[in-house]
Protein backbone atom coordinates (compact mmCIF):
# COMPACT_ATOMS: atom_id res chain seq x y z
CA UNK A 1 0.00 0.00 0.00
CA UNK A 2 0.85 3.61 -0.60
CA UNK A 3 4.11 3.04 -2.84
CA UNK A 4 4.19 4.58 -5.87
CA UNK A 5 4.80 2.32 -8.73
CA UNK A 6 6.49 3.51 -12.21
CA UNK A 7 3.23 3.28 -15.19
CA UNK A 8 5.39 1.74 -17.54
CA UNK A 9 7.13 -1.52 -15.07
CA UNK A 10 3.33 -1.47 -13.75
CA UNK A 11 2.43 -2.75 -16.95
CA UNK A 12 4.82 -4.91 -18.22
CA UNK A 13 3.94 -8.70 -19.91
CA UNK A 14 -0.11 -6.40 -19.81
CA UNK A 15 0.70 -3.74 -22.06
CA UNK A 16 4.42 -3.21 -22.41
CA UNK A 17 7.42 -5.20 -23.56
CA UNK A 18 10.97 -5.12 -22.36
CA UNK A 19 13.03 -2.85 -24.09
CA UNK A 20 16.19 -4.29 -23.19
CA UNK A 21 15.46 -8.11 -25.06
CA UNK A 22 18.06 -10.68 -24.95
CA UNK A 23 18.97 -14.21 -23.06
CA UNK A 24 21.79 -15.13 -21.26
CA UNK A 25 22.75 -18.58 -19.60
CA UNK A 26 25.91 -17.76 -18.48
CA UNK A 27 25.41 -15.36 -15.19
CA UNK A 28 28.64 -13.63 -15.51
CA UNK A 29 27.21 -12.41 -19.16
CA UNK A 30 23.54 -11.77 -17.92
CA UNK A 31 25.85 -8.77 -15.34
CA UNK A 32 27.86 -7.79 -18.08
CA UNK A 33 24.59 -7.24 -20.64
CA UNK A 34 22.74 -5.35 -17.99
CA UNK A 35 26.33 -3.36 -17.25
CA UNK A 36 26.66 -2.56 -20.97
CA UNK A 37 22.76 -1.58 -21.59
CA UNK A 38 23.01 0.82 -18.68
CA UNK A 39 26.45 2.30 -20.19
CA UNK A 40 24.89 2.77 -23.34
CA UNK A 41 21.79 4.88 -22.72
CA UNK A 42 23.79 6.90 -20.30
CA UNK A 43 25.42 7.59 -23.46
CA UNK A 44 23.01 8.31 -25.79
CA UNK A 45 21.01 10.39 -23.52
CA UNK A 46 23.47 12.72 -22.22
CA UNK A 47 24.62 12.94 -26.46
CA UNK A 48 20.93 13.28 -27.89
CA UNK A 49 20.00 15.68 -25.15
CA UNK A 50 17.51 18.16 -27.23
CA UNK A 51 16.98 15.98 -29.78
CA UNK A 52 13.67 14.86 -28.76
CA UNK A 53 14.38 11.12 -28.35
CA UNK A 54 11.16 9.06 -27.42
CA UNK A 55 13.13 5.95 -26.08
CA UNK A 56 15.91 3.67 -26.70
CA UNK A 57 15.58 -0.25 -27.16
CA UNK A 58 18.22 -2.85 -27.07
CA UNK A 59 18.13 -6.12 -29.20
CA UNK A 60 20.37 -9.01 -28.20
CA UNK A 61 21.26 -11.65 -30.55
CA UNK A 62 24.62 -14.01 -30.42
CA UNK A 63 26.63 -12.30 -31.93
CA UNK A 64 24.86 -8.95 -32.81
CA UNK A 65 24.04 -6.04 -30.76
CA UNK A 66 21.07 -3.42 -32.36
CA UNK A 67 20.30 0.01 -30.48
CA UNK A 68 17.23 1.86 -32.10
CA UNK A 69 16.67 5.17 -31.14
CA UNK A 70 12.98 6.62 -31.37
CA UNK A 71 12.91 9.83 -32.61
CA UNK A 72 10.82 13.09 -33.67
CA UNK A 73 13.72 14.54 -35.15
CA UNK A 74 15.72 11.80 -36.91
CA UNK A 75 17.25 14.18 -38.99
CA UNK A 76 19.10 16.34 -36.24
CA UNK A 77 20.31 12.24 -35.18
CA UNK A 78 21.09 11.10 -38.64
CA UNK A 79 23.23 14.73 -39.70
CA UNK A 80 23.94 15.74 -43.19
CA UNK A 81 24.15 12.80 -45.64
CA UNK A 82 24.41 10.36 -42.40
CA UNK A 83 27.80 12.23 -40.45
CA UNK A 84 25.98 12.53 -37.44
CA UNK A 85 24.71 8.36 -37.63
CA UNK A 86 28.18 7.35 -38.41
CA UNK A 87 29.96 9.11 -35.93
CA UNK A 88 27.54 8.53 -33.42
CA UNK A 89 27.74 4.34 -34.35
CA UNK A 90 31.74 5.20 -34.27
CA UNK A 91 31.49 6.46 -30.41
CA UNK A 92 29.28 4.10 -29.47
CA UNK A 93 31.74 1.66 -30.51
CA UNK A 94 34.77 2.97 -29.00
CA UNK A 95 32.50 2.58 -25.70
CA UNK A 96 31.88 -0.70 -26.06
CA UNK A 97 35.50 -1.19 -26.82
CA UNK A 98 36.61 0.34 -23.44
CA UNK A 99 34.28 -1.46 -20.88
CA UNK A 100 36.48 -4.71 -20.92
CA UNK A 101 33.52 -7.21 -22.33
CA UNK A 102 34.57 -11.42 -22.65
CA UNK A 103 33.62 -10.41 -26.30
CA UNK A 104 32.72 -7.12 -28.15
CA UNK A 105 29.22 -7.88 -30.12
CA UNK A 106 28.90 -6.64 -33.95
CA UNK A 107 27.05 -3.06 -33.66
CA UNK A 108 24.04 -2.25 -35.74
CA UNK A 109 22.28 1.41 -35.15
CA UNK A 110 18.75 2.09 -36.22
CA UNK A 111 17.18 5.45 -36.05
CA UNK A 112 13.42 5.32 -36.23
CA UNK A 113 10.86 8.21 -36.33
CA UNK A 114 8.07 8.95 -34.41
CA UNK A 115 5.12 9.80 -35.99
CA UNK A 116 3.11 11.42 -33.46
CA UNK A 117 5.87 13.37 -31.13
CA UNK A 118 2.21 14.58 -29.14
CA UNK A 119 0.80 11.36 -28.02
CA UNK A 120 4.50 10.56 -26.77
CA UNK A 121 5.02 11.50 -22.88
CA UNK A 122 8.68 11.54 -23.46
CA UNK A 123 8.77 14.24 -26.19
CA UNK A 124 5.95 15.87 -24.32
CA UNK A 125 8.71 16.49 -21.80
CA UNK A 126 11.46 17.36 -23.72
CA UNK A 127 9.03 20.23 -25.33
CA UNK A 128 8.53 21.50 -21.68
CA UNK A 129 12.43 21.19 -20.48
CA UNK A 130 12.98 23.42 -23.89
CA UNK A 131 9.93 25.82 -23.21
CA UNK A 132 11.73 25.88 -19.60
CA UNK A 133 15.34 26.47 -20.48
CA UNK A 134 14.27 29.09 -22.78
CA UNK A 135 13.54 31.01 -19.39
CA UNK A 136 9.71 31.00 -20.66
CA UNK A 137 7.12 31.45 -17.42
CA UNK A 138 6.44 27.57 -16.51
CA UNK A 139 2.91 27.83 -16.41
CA UNK A 140 2.30 29.08 -19.52
CA UNK A 141 4.84 26.32 -21.06
CA UNK A 142 2.69 23.62 -19.10
CA UNK A 143 -0.82 25.10 -20.29
CA UNK A 144 0.39 25.13 -24.27
CA UNK A 145 1.76 21.80 -24.19
CA UNK A 146 -1.10 20.18 -22.75
CA UNK A 147 -3.20 22.12 -25.15
CA UNK A 148 -0.78 21.15 -28.00
CA UNK A 149 -0.86 17.67 -26.54
CA UNK A 150 -4.64 17.50 -26.14
CA UNK A 151 -5.20 18.06 -29.55
CA UNK A 152 -4.38 14.44 -30.99
CA UNK A 153 -7.31 12.87 -30.68
CA UNK A 154 -5.14 9.76 -28.91
CA UNK A 155 -4.60 11.35 -26.44
CA UNK A 156 -7.28 11.18 -23.55
CA UNK A 157 -5.85 12.65 -20.71
CA UNK A 158 -2.55 14.69 -20.06
CA UNK A 159 -0.87 15.37 -16.72
CA UNK A 160 2.20 17.77 -16.19
CA UNK A 161 4.11 18.03 -12.75
CA UNK A 162 7.14 20.71 -12.25
CA UNK A 163 9.16 20.89 -9.17
CA UNK A 164 11.85 22.94 -7.85
CA UNK A 165 12.93 26.71 -8.06
CA UNK A 166 9.81 27.67 -10.13
CA UNK A 167 9.85 31.51 -11.27
CA UNK A 168 13.42 32.30 -10.08
CA UNK A 169 11.79 31.40 -6.56
CA UNK A 170 13.81 31.42 -3.11
CA UNK A 171 12.32 27.81 -2.17
CA UNK A 172 12.14 25.36 -4.05
CA UNK A 173 8.30 23.80 -4.95
CA UNK A 174 5.81 21.72 -6.85
CA UNK A 175 3.24 22.69 -9.60
CA UNK A 176 1.26 20.40 -11.74
CA UNK A 177 -2.06 20.56 -14.13
CA UNK A 178 -4.04 18.25 -15.81
CA UNK A 179 -6.41 18.00 -18.13
CA UNK A 180 -9.06 14.85 -19.09
CA UNK A 181 -8.42 11.29 -17.36
CA UNK A 182 -5.85 9.40 -15.81
CA UNK A 183 -6.42 5.87 -14.26
CA UNK A 184 -3.06 5.49 -13.20
CA UNK A 185 -4.70 2.17 -11.39
CA UNK A 186 -6.35 0.42 -14.22
CA UNK A 187 -3.91 -2.22 -16.27
CA UNK A 188 -5.81 -1.71 -19.74
CA UNK A 189 -5.61 1.82 -19.50
CA UNK A 190 -2.54 2.47 -21.73
CA UNK A 191 -0.59 5.40 -19.34
CA UNK A 192 2.97 6.69 -21.16
CA UNK A 193 5.37 8.15 -18.31
CA UNK A 194 8.07 9.88 -18.91
CA UNK A 195 10.40 12.05 -16.70
CA UNK A 196 12.88 15.23 -17.45
CA UNK A 197 15.06 17.63 -16.20
CA UNK A 198 15.66 21.17 -17.36
CA UNK A 199 19.45 22.77 -15.68
CA UNK A 200 18.74 26.30 -15.11
CA UNK A 201 21.15 28.55 -13.40
CA UNK A 202 19.26 28.32 -10.28
CA UNK A 203 19.22 24.35 -10.31
CA UNK A 204 17.59 21.45 -11.75
CA UNK A 205 14.04 21.35 -12.46
CA UNK A 206 12.57 18.14 -12.92
CA UNK A 207 9.79 17.57 -14.91
CA UNK A 208 6.73 14.50 -15.38
CA UNK A 209 4.44 13.78 -17.95
CA UNK A 210 1.62 11.23 -17.54
CA UNK A 211 -0.32 10.70 -20.71
CA UNK A 212 -3.35 8.49 -20.99
CA UNK A 213 -4.16 6.82 -24.71
CA UNK A 214 -7.46 4.82 -23.90
CA UNK A 215 -8.05 1.54 -22.73
CA UNK A 216 -6.69 -1.14 -24.96
CA UNK A 217 -8.44 -4.75 -24.39
CA UNK A 218 -7.45 -8.07 -25.88
CA UNK A 219 -9.23 -8.06 -29.06
CA UNK A 220 -7.33 -4.88 -30.10
CA UNK A 221 -4.41 -5.74 -28.75
CA UNK A 222 -4.55 -9.09 -30.66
Amino acid sequence: MTKVVHPYAHRLGILRDWRSRWFATDAKKNREFIRTDAAIRKFLVARLHGMYVSHIEIERSQKDLRVQIHTARPGMVIGRSGEGATKLKKDLAQLLKGMKLTSVPALHLDIIEVRSPESNAAIIAAMVVEGLEKRLPFRRVMKQTIDKSMANRDVKGVRIAVSGMLGAASMSRKEEQKKGRIPLQTFRADIDFAQAEARLPLGTIGVKVWLYKGDVFTEKAQ
